[in-house]
């Protein structure tokens, strides 16, 4: 009976070691495709394979969350000023910003965030959407984004999306490296050690 309680055991120990270890070969791996292009709140166009020399700093929102997106903003707001502190924002790491709500979260949407925050319009943190126009080919490049860092969202048909709460730092190439937690769990010390450890 022993010997059937210890092999179920270890039966359950391998299939939990093995269903780890897919997530973390799977999130190793996992790389935003250079090809898509989305657009900022001026309107411009972003492509994600352009720029190869910096880190990126990814945050989901839409901005009629109503409360761990403005939340994890704000605590971004505040890793910017230590980031510029240290010399590096701009330089070796990058803030996007991608609404998961392109249809209503428009440019000029968008720019009033940023300005709610005290954001500066300027390359080094970008907030991305849609074209209306063409929502539904946006939104499926929106999803291959989210797919990739497998962050998940839904419309439950009340406009208050429900979400993953992550945000996820990328590599020059857009790689994943690491992801932590969205609203009051954001924890700006640790994304500020993860970032200064990955550029030096």
């Amino acid at each position: 009976m022993k010997k059937i309680y210890l092999i179920c055991g270890l039966a359950l120990f391998l299939g939990i070691a093995a269903g780890i270890s897919f997530f973390l070969i799977r999130d190793a791996s996992a790389a935003i495709p250079s090809n898509i292009t989305l657009i900022n709140q001026n309107g411009d166009s972003y492509t994600f394979g352009k720029d190869q020399t910096k880190l990126k700093l990814i945050e989901f929102i839409y901005t009629h969350c109503p409360d761990v997106c403005p939340t994890t903003t704000q605590k971004m707001v505040s890793l910017k000023n230590e980031l510029e502190k240290k010399g590096v924002f701009g330089k070796k790491i990058e803030f996007i910003t991608i609404t998961i709500d392109p249809y209503r979260d428009t440019p000029e949407v968008l720019s009033r965030y940023m300005k709610g925050f005290g954001i500066e319009n300027e390359n080094h943190w970008v907030f991305l959407t849609g074209k209306k126009e063409n929502i539904r080919a946006e939104q499926k490049k929106l999803k291959e984004i989210t797919d990739t860092l497998q962050f998940q969202f839904k419309d439950p048909g009340n406009g208050q999306f429900v979400h993953t709460t992550f945000t996820y730092l990328v590599d020059k190439n857009n790689r994943f490296v690491a992801k932590f937690p969205m609203g009051n769990d954001f924890n700006q010390q640790d994304v500020y050690n993860k970032i200064i450890d990955k550029i030096e």
